[in-house]
């Protein structure tokens, strides 16, 4: 569960990325963040992570308090989550395998867990048969399949997807999304970030806008434009 209430987040440049921001997504939702460049979306981001803390107002991700939080606790907020980036941040000289198994030694997975986990979940992004595969030996869309494997293998209770299909021609980006749904109707919770108009209005789900460091709207069906200045 994420609850944002009136958080407002300044940066040491006197920068405001957010004010007044409050938004409830629930467990098992699938949401939309959607919004112009600078618009306050990689904030929004790096709060639920904890790589910032609000100024102002509350965040809530999972039960620990943002605001908060501390030190030593944020690896354990970070355990709840799968965060997913365009850049796909994959380890370029281990397989599909060993770059997802890594994910789970980082928490200390027993060698059982990960060698029932991981097939599992390399099965569910369509990725069987490119286990001893290397990043470069993939297109986009296999890479990104396996960023969104490394981020579900320790099985978060959100997915944060940050312009995910940023890299990636329509066909690939609409079969990206439907494996998003397709873990979301397995239980776990999904934001994605992204500017996709024409992508999100496929899906009919809840968009939340962001327009200068505000909530715009908040609406389930399509992309709501908001005059971006």
């Amino acid at each position: 569960m994420i609850s944002v209430k009136e958080a407002s987040m300044v940066y040491d440049n006197g920068c405001r990325a957010l004010n007044k921001v409050t938004f409830r997504i629930e467990e098992g939702e699938f949401v939309f963040l959607v919004g112009a460049s600078g618009s306050g979306k990689s904030t929004i981001i790096k709060m639920l992570t904890a790589e910032v803390r609000p100024v102002e107002g509350r965040v809530l991700v999972n039960n620990f308090n943002i605001g908060k939080i501390k030190k030593r606790e944020i690896p354990y907020l970070r355990r709840t989550l799968g965060v997913v980036y365009q850049d796909f941040r994959l380890i370029e000289n281990k397989t599909v395998y060993e770059n997802v198994a890594f994910a789970m030694r980082a928490i200390g997975a027993s060698g059982k867990a990960i060698k029932n986990r991981v097939p599992y979940v390399l099965e569910l992004v369509g990725l069987i048969g490119k286990e001893d595969c290397r990043p470069v030996e993939l297109s986009g869309g296999e890479q990104q399949r396996v960023a969104i494997a490394r981020a579900l293998v320790n099985n978060p209770r959100v997915i944060i997807a940050d312009e995910p299909t940023g890299n990636l021609d329509p066909e690939r980006s609409l079969e990206l999304m439907v494996l998003f749904e397709k873990i979301n109707e397995l239980g776990t919770t999904v934001l994605i970030v992204t500017h996709a108009k024409e992508l999100v209005d496929q899906f009919g789900k809840r968009v939340i806008m962001i327009n200068k460091g505000e909530v715009a709207s908040d609406q389930t069906g399509g992309y709501y434009t908001y005059e971006e200045e």
